[in-house]
């Protein structure tokens, strides 16, 4: 196995369980590794630290271990997707019918580099590693192990998802199907009693936005006859519970019309309910500054506006603009769901930058929830940076 050895004094993050080695902590490498390839990574001294999947950039290797085991058996990757499920099955039914959920969550599970989103038993996988994309024969394979026949099949849709000089030559694919299995099937999942479609094969990331779940249930206990609008909507996830909930009315608000398209279906598979919904395939920014209406409830999620460092100042201005636009248009007494997917922007930097928003419409505003993913989307106590989103409830006088 090639060696990684580091600097003196840059072993501490490695012995901390942080999962990333940066290209400058590097001494030197023994070897010539290719991106993807497994490494065994050392302190200055000899002493073995862990492997992980190598790659040419500023994250060089991503941890896999941090003892000698060497990750490239079908048994370690049943044992991590077994530890997975077992911690997921603490507070959900894992084998409920029509179940979604993140069943692998990167760093969270000791897996940095890898997602699999379960949809009622469909295994969504991307990996963001050309190292982890390397393993998806083993994944599959421990995915089958793990699950049985309640497996109906697993997806490979890395190819957004990986660097694009090895995208060129990866294509989507199943790696096993059930047989009988209707592979151009859009699926049915049950989250909280609302049923949604979810278009794994062409919808973004993994088909839904399974991360905000616990927030959707939260907004469906202020929506009861109230006037909502959901900005950023792609499928009706925050719509379709504020309707289940009794709200009057529910505008929605996305700029893609594939996305719109299954919004409206999502509606209709919640039928019946009382209030009325129309959907906007608008850009959200525009319709702000345009509608008329004044809203008692409104959710602002839109997608990440910055995945670089070099890219955070023009995203908090991007979002203190849509955030000025958006409290201008919550009535008096209304709550304003708002969110940022960013990693790059963290929890204080996004609070400021609400604040910002708001002393510059010149509202009285009081938080009355801090947001974030869903227990599902862990967090490791070692690295913090997995924890991306958040999002605040708040008051607007």
């Amino acid at each position: 196995m090639i060696k990684i050895i580091l600097k003196p004094g840059k072993e501490a993050p490695v012995k901390r369980l942080h999962p990333w080695v940066f290209s400058g902590a590097i001494a030197r490498i023994e070897g010539k590794p290719a991106d993807g390839d497994l490494v065994a990574v050392f302190d200055k001294s000899g002493a073995l630290l862990g492997t992980g999947h190598f790659h040419h950039g500023s994250i060089a290797v991503r941890m896999l271990t941090f003892d000698a085991q060497a990750p490239d058996q079908v048994v370690f990757w049943e044992q991590k997707l077994q530890n997975a499920l077992a911690a997921r099955a603490l507070f959900m039914d894992v084998l409920a019918p029509n179940a979604a959920y993140r069943l692998v969550h990167g760093e969270g599970d000791g897996l940095s580099g890898l997602i699999i989103d379960m949809y009622d038993g469909t295994a969504v996988v991307q990996c963001h590693s050309i190292g982890m994309h390397r393993q998806f024969d083993l994944i599959a394979a421990a995915l089958q192990s793990t699950f049985g026949k309640n497996l109906q099949a697993v997806y490979d849709k890395s190819y957004e998802s990986l660097p694009s000089n090895y995208a060129e030559n990866v294509s989507n694919r199943y790696a096993w199907i059930k047989k009988g299995f209707d592979s151009e099937l859009i699926q049915t999942i049950n989250e909280n009693g609302v049923q949604f479609k979810v278009d794994w094969k062409t919808g973004q990331k993994t088909g839904f936005f399974l991360d905000q779940r616990d927030n959707r249930a939260l907004l469906a206990r202020f929506a009861p006859g109230k006037r909502v609008l959901n900005a950023f909507s792609y499928t009706g996830g925050f719509s379709c519970y504020a309707l289940k909930a009794g709200a009057l009315l529910v505008h929605s608000v996305d700029i893609s019309g594939r996305a719109m398209e299954l919004c409206q279906e999502n509606v209709t598979l919640n039928m019946p309910f009382k209030g009325a919904h129309t959907g906007f395939t608008e850009d959200v920014l525009r319709y702000l500054k345009q509608c008329e209406t004044n809203y008692e409830v409104m959710v602002v999620d839109p997608p990440a506006y910055a995945k670089s460092l070099d890219k955070r100042h023009n995203a908090v201005q991007g979002y203190k603009r849509l955030n000025v636009e958006a409290i201008k248009k919550v009535a008096p007494g209304g709550v304003l769901f708002t969110f940022s997917c960013s990693q790059v922007v963290d929890r204080e930097l996004f609070y400021h930058t609400i604040a910002s928003a708001a002393m510059e419409v010149g509202r009285q505003a009081r938080v009355l929830h801090h947001l974030t993913q869903g227990a599902d989307h862990p967090v490791s106590l070692f690295h913090p940076e997995g924890a991306y989103l958040k999002g605040l409830v708040i008051k607007l006088d």
